[in-house]
């Protein structure tokens, strides 16, 4: 790389084969990514959530369940979850389970501080409770820092923040995971260390969530329909799925071995040339779709979304070795050639695993 960072880091299967696992969130686009992606290597997996968030899902179309224990609950049900945990006796815990969208934050703002904020809270407290942890990482989101609309990368030392009911409810899960970490796990033995992940917008095969970017492409172009885009010049970091994913499974990795020197927050984001217009993500997918696949701006009235967001990950670099393997091109040829697959008649469980398994192997580097 010709930077000082240290060589890449790549996720040891042999770490996770056979390693106890709790994630919350598992029936979610990331979660079933994840959880695929443990199972994969031979971790044992238990999750904790609700009902897939929509229908199609990853979750029941790629059979996630399988191999797995499935509990449904709602994190909000600390004594449900408590014990959930408590049975699995995990050694570490992955933290996905969210009210995840910007739009339904603004139609009810009392869910999504209280899954969102109260969640993080009772995942928590149930952790410290639990002998066996060592890690703990808490999946936010880029949108947890105050955007002040600036042209560099937000770092981890960055304001916590958030004009939106989303995007404040992950500014306060990050100062919960601070508050838990400070008061809780640093003292009386506690031999668990906490860090969060704070990825930017993530995309990928299997993805049907509403109000979300791809998902609404793929429902327009199936249907042989122009797809409604709100914020065509709105600059996001896009990245596939599998890059973040990475980042979190190389930071619980870390946890375990090195302590609690990792014990913070890390951003895990694309490099610069995939920080791009919502504009030249629609018109590339239409381009890879085909069958005269189109996009019009929807004039209904919006309600407030960043313009303007990305992530510093100088961090992750140099002190985790991580990095952001897929570069735009390759992500959005990933994520067509993942829903083309399953119109074809393809499984989703094999398109999932292939992915991860060619990512893993000789994904490209997208940073050269």
């Amino acid at each position: 790389m010709g930077d000082g960072a240290p060589p890449e880091s790549r996720v040891d299967p042999g770490f996770w084969a056979g390693r106890r696992v709790f994630v919350t969130g598992h029936t979610g686009f990331k979660g079933s990514w994840l959880s695929l992606w443990l199972r994969h290597m031979g971790a044992e997996v238990a999750g904790c959530a609700l009902a897939p968030p929509s229908d199609p899902n990853l979750f029941s179309l790629a059979d996630v369940a399988d191999g797995i224990i499935d509990h449904r609950a709602d994190v909000r049900d600390l004594d449900t979850l408590s014990a959930a945990m408590r049975d699995h006796a995990p050694e570490v815990v992955f933290h996905l389970a969210a009210q995840a969208l910007v739009r339904p934050s603004y139609d009810d703002p009392v869910e999504t501080f209280s899954t969102n904020v109260m969640g993080t809270v009772n995942v928590l407290e149930a952790a410290r409770s639990i002998g066996s942890l060592r890690a703990v990482v808490v999946i936010t989101s880029d949108k947890c820092y105050e955007n002040r609309e600036h042209d560099r990368g937000y770092a981890e030392t960055d304001a916590m923040g958030g004009h939106d009911p989303y995007s404040s409810s992950k500014g306060c899960a990050e100062l919960v995971t601070a508050s838990f970490r400070n008061s809780f796990f640093s003292t009386n033995g506690n031999a668990a260390n906490i860090a969060t992940a704070r990825a930017g917008n993530i995309i990928g095969g299997g993805d049907w969530g509403t109000d979300r970017l791809i998902p609404d492409l793929m429902r327009a172009f199936a249907a042989g329909e122009e797809a409604l885009i709100r914020y065509p010049d709105a600059i996001r970091p896009w990245q596939h799925v599998l890059d973040p994913t990475a980042g979190y499974l190389t930071l619980a990795q870390r946890l375990c071995e090195s302590g609690p020197e990792f014990g913070e927050g890390w951003n895990f984001g694309p490099p610069p040339e995939s920080e791009r217009p919502v504009r030249h993500l629609v018109e590339t997918m239409s381009t890879l779709w085909g069958d005269g696949a189109g996009w019009t701006l929807d004039s209904a009235e919006t309600p407030h979304e960043a313009g303007y967001l990305k992530l510093n990950v100088t961090k992750s670099r140099a002190r985790l070795g991580w990095r952001a393997r897929l570069d735009l091109a390759g992500a959005l040829e990933q994520t067509v050639a993942w829903y083309k697959g399953l119109a074809d008649g393809g499984s989703a469980r094999a398109l999932t695993l292939q992915q991860i398994e060619n990512y893993a192997s000789d994904a490209p580097d997208a940073e050269g």
